[in-house]
């Protein structure tokens, strides 16, 4: 590990100061200080923002939810209006990490966090994500885990976040503040998909600290829920996820929120299953036709073509049990 310098702040102008100099926003450290260890990251300042009042869940006017960039992971799990309102966030929550990192990770890190493809974590390993023009190893390497979606010649790697593919299936947003005041950025134009600058992973502008997640008010009544396969059962990245949210009034659907992990670069929203869904009455045949399409797109690698069935069948099963077809 590199030499860092330390400073924690307690009010918001003072971490903003700290950011525009080129400090490093800290809270719980679950990914940082691992890529700091790494010497992936080397950062010359770190700026410890655990003293900010970013740490409440509200109900707001509307009635969606807006979840502060401090609330750790276990908090949001466990509050009351987070598992009623949207239990597709509890779920994708609770699927995440291990207990003890849950209880010290944040909200605002959880979708701040980078990839975890070993090429970019070997220092020795060609990553444009890494260090921009060197290549990227995973493309002609062991890719099983990596992308099939949103993927380009310079980058294949999966965002890794539960979390985020339940906000980007409820259209969330993302409140930040910087230097020239407040601005609220759609979840699905926060996590940028790497093209040919796959080093810039946010929508972020210099100094700027995310402040809040908002999830808008939906229809109600509303079913949602996350399901997660994986190599194992705990501890472990999606080889494939589906968050799905419907709302079903008179036997009909009238919309719905479906997006997939561990395939896309970024969480990859799925307009194409919402279209076939919504108008139609929930059965056994519509998932599957509409799940079909969950792959629209796709550019599997050598490794990981098996995740195009995978997603399908990840997408249907989580169609019927949220569509309370099974």
């Amino acid at each position: 590990m590199h030499p860092f310098a330390y400073t924690r702040v307690f009010d918001t102008r003072e971490a903003l100061d700290a950011g525009r100099r080129g400090g490093r926003y800290i809270a719980g450290g679950t990914t940082l200080v691992d890529l700091m260890r790494e010497t992936v990251e080397r950062p010359e300042t770190l700026v410890d923002i655990t003293g900010l009042p970013l740490g409440e869940i509200t109900v707001t006017e509307r009635g969606g939810l807006r979840i502060g960039a401090l609330v750790t992971m276990s908090e949001a799990a466990a509050h009351d209006k987070v598992r009623t309102l949207y239990p597709v966030v509890s779920e994708a929550l609770e699927l995440s990490a291990s207990a003890q990192l849950r209880n010290v990770a944040t909200i605002g890190g959880n979708i701040m966090q980078r990839t975890r493809c070993t090429y970019f974590r070997d220092v020795t390993a060609d990553c444009n994500k890494r260090e921009p023009g060197s290549g990227c190893a995973a493309l002609h390497g062991v890719n099983r885990t990596h992308a099939i979606l949103g993927t380009s010649g310079a980058c294949v790697a999966t965002h890794p976040s539960d979390a985020a593919v339940a906000f980007a299936a409820l259209e969330a947003r993302v409140h930040l503040v910087g230097p020239d005041g407040t601005r609220h950025v759609p979840f699905a134009d926060f996590l940028l998909r790497p093209g040919s600058s796959p080093q810039r992973e946010q929508a972020l502008r210099k100094g700027e600290l995310i402040t809040a997640v908002e999830i808008p008010a939906l229809p109600r009544p509303l079913r949602s829920g996350y399901l997660k396969v994986r190599d194992r059962q705990s501890y472990e990245f999606a080889l494939t996820s589906a968050a799905v949210a419907l709302h079903v009034r008179g036997g009909v659907i009238r919309e719905a929120r479906v997006a997939a992990g561990g395939v896309g670069t970024v969480p990859w929203k799925l307009p194409a299953v919402e279209q076939h869904l919504v108008g139609e009455r929930p059965s056994g045949a519509l998932w599957s036709a509409a799940a079909a399409k969950a792959a629209d797109g796709a550019r599997p690698l050598q490794h990981n073509r098996f995740k195009v069935e995978l997603l399908k069948r990840t997408v249907e099963r989580q169609l019927r049990v949220v569509g309370g077809t099974e």
